[in-house]
This record gives C-alpha cells, structure tokens and sequence, in this order.
C-alpha cells in the first residue's frame, strides 16, 4: 500500500469511528510522524479527506475534521435516498437471487444481541447490492455517502428497539430484491432511511437538551 493510501485509509477510520472528534486540527507535522509517513503523502492524504468532505480547511488553524450539524444530516440523507432507493431498483432487475435468498435467510434470524454481526450482515446486504446494481458510478457515489452515514451512526446510541425495527426493515427489502419487485424494494429502502433519520436526529437532539 502506498504510503498516501495508508495515512488516508487512517485518518479515514479515525475520523468515522470518532478517535478524531470534529474539530480536531490536523497539523502535517504532527500527523506524518505519528503515522510515520513523510509531508508529501500526508498531504496527498488530506486532500482526498477534503474531497470526501471528512476534513476542511478551518481560517486560522489550518485542516480540521468537519462537524456533523444536524442540517448536513438532513442533507446527506436527501442524497442518500435517491441512491440507495436506485441501487434497491436496479439491484432487484438484476439480482442473482440465490444470493439474496441466503440473505434473506440470515435476516430472518439476526440478533440485535450481537451489534457487531448485525452491521456486518447489513454491510454485506450493501455490498451485495452494490454488485448487483451493475453500475460503478452509482456504486462509487454511494461509498462515499455510506463514509458519513457511519460516521454518524457513531454520534447517534444504538437503541435496541430501534435495531429490532431497523431489522425488519433490511428484511423487508431483501424480500422485495428476491421477488425482483423494483418498486417495492425502492419503498422498503425510503421507509428504512425516514425512520434512521428521525432516530439519528431523535438521538442528537436528546443529548443536546
């Protein structure tokens, strides 16, 4: 791996997973030895953050990780639906079904128990869609969304009533994609990501009182 690919794969991670709390400079010097990379690549690094809009450029204090407002969340959410209800479509026209039928299968017996396996199975569920969708633009775009859609679920505490809810949902998609139902699948997906926002900005709010 390149050396501006590991300190971007990284600082990537700890920003998703909140080592790097928004608002955090990220100073090249500090950064490079830390990662034990030179300037250039770190640089090359930080650029491809500020491209995924991970990091910004802060008057005063150089690159710093973004914050995550609740109305870049109600944005990235108006993206990600129309993606993710396309891939639903598209991955329902050309899905191999038996992948999705052992899917489905898993989904019908998933614990909420396990938080770990559950995002597992449901970042499977993804790439399973993602292959089926056929289409690397709309696969790339989504990876993308899919960095700050983790990133925040990190933000937002995983209420178990809601994961049993969340589950129901993955399930009900998965049957629409077997059934190769473009538009109930499309449904599935757009009442699955109304009821995450309202947990997410639910969650935020809650602790912001």
């Amino acid at each position: 791996m390149r050396a501006s690919d590991q300190a971007y794969t990284a600082l990537r991670l700890e920003i998703v997973e909140g080592t790097l709390a928004a608002g955090t400079v990220l100073a090249e010097v500090e950064q490079s030895t830390r990662l034990g990379v030179s300037r250039t690549p770190l640089r090359e690094a930080l650029s491809r953050l500020v491209a995924d809009g991970l990091v910004a450029s802060h008057s005063g204090r150089g690159l710093v990780v973004t914050d995550t407002s609740i109305e870049r969340i109600t944005e990235l959410f108006e993206v990600r639906q129309a993606l993710e209800e396309q891939a639903a479509r598209l991955a329902a026209r050309r899905r191999d079904p038996a992948v999705f039928v052992q899917l489905q299968r898993e989904f019908a017996t998933v614990s909420v128990d396990d938080i770990a396996g559950y995002y597992s199975l449901v970042a499977r569920l993804d790439a399973a869609i993602d292959e089926a969708t056929g289409n690397a633009f709309l696969v790339s775009t989504l990876d993308g969304v899919r960095t700050h859609v983790a990133r925040i679920r990190r933000l937002a505490k995983d209420n178990p009533e809601r994961l049993l809810q969340s589950v129901g949902e993955h399930l009900m998609i998965v049957d629409a994609i077997v059934d190769g139902s473009e538009s109930l699948a499309a449904h599935a997906v757009q009442l699955h990501l109304y009821r995450s926002l309202k947990n997410i900005l639910g969650s935020l709010q809650k602790e912001a009182a």
